[in-house]
């Protein structure tokens, strides 16, 4: 795509699917404690940068990846430190992690960058220039399908578990449910939200107040991948 401008005025920039998952990773992001601004942003937050029309989803992201990577070499440009996270989603359905992980390869290589062999913490790519790096996280957990909420389920405090297991009773239980199959653990976490003492938050309400475990092995890889990108 043709960039004509840039409005994300960020040194360091975490791009996201959307307005969902910016909320979220926002308040992850805050809870770092990093000596800089991240800003989360999300494909829709360029639209003033383009003509073509821009979408807050995986497919809308990607196609900005490269004018981002291209950014950190210009150095008129703000961007100096760049992550991606973005949904696994379902082999079913066109996607999941290996072809995710492909996509992204692939812009990633056609501007230097390559998978880097410790990935212990998330995804790093490294420039061929020796010092340049990329991060990706693909969510849940850089393996399986899935999407944002698998890793909410699976970081779920002890405490929020049995009425979370409530909630996958009852979307299991519905008679006719509206929903996709692979839209389930969205409304598996969407009814456990609603069930809060402040119902009708989106999922940034389950780290706002503190419904998830932040000490959770899957978390913590998240928060060090996080901070080894933008420190």
């Amino acid at each position: 795509m043709a960039r004509n401008s840039t409005t994300i005025n960020y040194s360091h920039v975490l791009l996201v699917e959307g307005e969902s998952d910016r909320g979220f990773f926002e308040l992850v992001c805050k809870s770092l404690d990093l000596n800089t601004v991240i800003k989360v942003a999300s494909p829709e937050d360029y639209q003033k940068d383009y003509e073509e029309q821009l979408y807050d989803t995986k497919q809308g992201a990607l196609p900005l990846l490269a004018d981002l990577l291209n950014e950190l070499f210009d150095e008129e440009a703000p961007t100096q430190r760049l992550a991606l996270i973005v949904d696994a989603d379902k082999v079913e359905h066109g996607s999941g992690y290996q072809k995710t992980l492909m996509q992204v390869s692939k812009i990633a290589n056609d501007c230097g960058f390559f998978l880097t062999e410790n990935n212990t913490n998330g995804l790093n790519f490294k420039h061929n220039d020796g010092q340049t790096e990329f991060g990706l996280w693909i969510m849940p957990n850089n393996r399986d399908e899935g999407m944002l909420e698998n890793f909410i389920k699976q970081c779920v405090k002890t405490d929020e578990q049995p009425l979370f297991a409530h909630a996958e009773l009852t979307v299991q239980n519905l008679p006719k449910p509206k929903f996709s199959p692979h839209n389930t653990t969205k409304a598996e976490v969407a009814t456990w939200l609603a069930w809060q003492k402040k119902p009708g938050h989106g999922l940034y309400h389950s780290l706002q107040v503190n419904l998830l475990d932040t000490d959770h092995a899957l978390f913590q890889e998240l928060t060090h991948w996080l901070k080894n990108i933008f420190i």
